[in-house]
């Protein structure tokens, strides 16, 4: 909110799974937040939203600093490396850089 993005937190999910809603002016995206037990690299995420119009999942590394940003993406899991994930350390400035790299 600091940079001049908007949030909104839905009243009503009703099956749209989505956890945030975030603009920047002209474009909103719905965003789904997890926690991840990965320590390392070799961690697989799984698809928990199909048919669902969610634009971005961001997982945050339960016990470590950094997170991924990843777009929706269809198959059942994929490796939280997938070349489309973007990684972050945790921090304003790094979310913000990382979230601005990815293409939804």
């Amino acid at each position: 909110m600091q940079d001049g993005w908007q949030v909104f937190l839905p009243v009503l999910d009703h099956g749209h799974q989505t956890d945030i809603l975030i603009s920047d002016g002209p474009n909103y995206f719905r965003v789904q937040v997890k926690t991840v037990g990965a320590t390392g690299n070799d961690h697989v995420v799984h698809n928990q939203w199909k048919d669902s119009n969610i634009d971005c999942v961001v997982y945050f590394a339960r016990n470590s600093n950094w997170g991924v940003i990843a777009p929706a993406f269809e198959e059942d899991s994929r490796p939280i490396t997938h070349d489309s994930h973007v990684r972050f350390n945790q921090g304003k400035k790094e979310f913000l850089t990382a979230f601005h790299k990815l293409e939804v």
